[in-house]
């Protein structure tokens, strides 16, 4: 997400810092208008120097696997809440505008389709909590020391550039499959498990459609507004390269085996377009990929013992 947020900024004339905990040789080229600066936002003092001259920062750092909030929820906790709470403090001190990036996993498990801004939030593991946590942080610094800050929640986020050590999206992870010659493995239901699956260009338009024109404290959510569901995720994928995929199917796992997709009207109301279909983004991302890229290395659980159980 975060570096195709940048190139984007830094292809306007922006200039872009980039906040990061890992060294600058671990983030690949910067573009031209884009600067490094180490930091980990755990760390207060560390926040707030980073911050100190932004005029608009997009907060997108954090843990975002799932999997790991589940191994290891302190850290997800430290990374995500606390985290989004050190960048608040240090959007209050400078009195920058500020664009959070949560997470649909906030709303738990739907009670409505398509899910509006107004759904209940309901999180049902340490990863979605951890993001909401963060949210509440930035409504109360808008609320009590008026910030200017809006929140944007992100569906299935895909496209080029995930790490295949954190990111546990279908659509990249069944692409390396795929693309390896090995059966795609899925978790749960291939035809009540459907997805709001959304490019990451869309995401980043719709991130500065909320940093220009989005209301303080206010939530919208970033996806395509179409529903996909895994089996036909499977069929697209087929259809782009040409060859029938090979699955296996884990349906012993269930627990986000329901609808998962955006009503996305509030951001158009902001001028928001999604434009990239799922079958131009696959396409998208097997360019960037090539024919063998790297297995995916993270697995689906929501709970410890379904860990021991793959073991």
């Amino acid at each position: 997400m975060g570096q195709n947020l940048v190139r984007t900024l830094a292809s306007a004339g922006h200039e872009v810092h980039v906040v990061d905990v890992r060294p600058e040789d671990q983030l690949g080229e910067l573009p031209d208008g884009a600067h490094y600066r180490r930091a980990d936002l755990r760390d207060g003092l560390q926040t707030r120097a980073a911050l100190a001259d932004a005029q608009l920062v997009f907060h997108l750092a954090g843990n975002p696997s799932g999997t790991v909030s589940v191994v290891n929820p302190r850290l997800d906790f430290e990374t995500n809440a606390l985290g989004t709470f050190n960048v608040c403090e240090a959007v209050r001190d400078t009195g920058c505008r500020l664009v959070y990036l949560s997470s649909a996993m906030t709303y738990g498990k739907p009670q409505a389709f398509p899910i509006a801004e107004d759904h209940p939030v309901a999180p049902y593991y340490p990863y979605a909590a951890s993001k909401l946590s963060g949210e509440y942080t930035v409504k109360a610094f808008v609320e009590t020391y008026g910030i200017s800050a809006a929140i944007g929640r992100a569906f299935v986020i895909y496209g080029p550039g995930e790490d295949p050590r954190r990111a546990g999206a279908e659509v990249g992870q069944y692409l390396r499959w795929h693309l390896n010659g090995q059966p795609i493995q899925i978790t749960g239901d291939m035809d009540r498990k459907t997805r709001d699956f959304v490019h990451v260009d869309d995401i980043v338009s719709g991130l500065l459609l909320i940093a220009a024109h989005g209301v303080d404290g206010q939530v919208y959510n970033l996806g395509s507004g179409q529903e996909t569901s895994l089996r036909e995720l499977v069929a697209a994928i087929g259809m782009v390269t040409g060859r029938t995929p090979e699955t296996v199917v884990n349906d012993d796992i269930t627990e986000d085996t329901y609808r998962l997709v955006a009503d996305v009207s509030k951001l158009r109301g902001l001028g928001y377009e999604p434009l990239v279909t799922l079958e131009s983004g696959l396409a998208d991302v097997i360019s960037h990929l090539g024919d063998s890229p790297e297995l995916p290395m993270l697995d689906t659980i929501f709970r410890p013992a379904q860990r021991e159980t793959a073991a």
